[in-house]
């Protein structure tokens, strides 16, 4: 019985499959940015607890600026 159900259920299964990884590829670019967004502040916060210095807090933050600004021209490219 469970190999019919299988069988039966099958194409229905696919198309959940594919539909859940169109989800997740869409998601992806706006979730990679709120985690780039949430590394920013939590350096921010080690700065201001004195746990980094301020040039390591420079260079990290400067780094994840780039990738947030390297986001923003692809989403400009990708709309013209």
């Amino acid at each position: 019985m469970l190999l019919l159900d299988d069988i039966l259920l099958a194409p229905i299964k696919g198309v959940m499959w594919i539909g859940q990884k169109f989800h997740e590829v869409a998601g992806a670019d706006v979730s990679d940015r709120d985690a780039l967004r949430k590394k920013l502040l939590e350096i921010q916060l080690l700065y201001e607890m004195d746990e980094i210095s301020e040039e390591e807090y420079e260079l990290k933050e400067r780094e994840i600026l780039d990738l947030l600004e390297a986001a923003d021209r692809d989403d400009e490219l990708e709309e013209s």
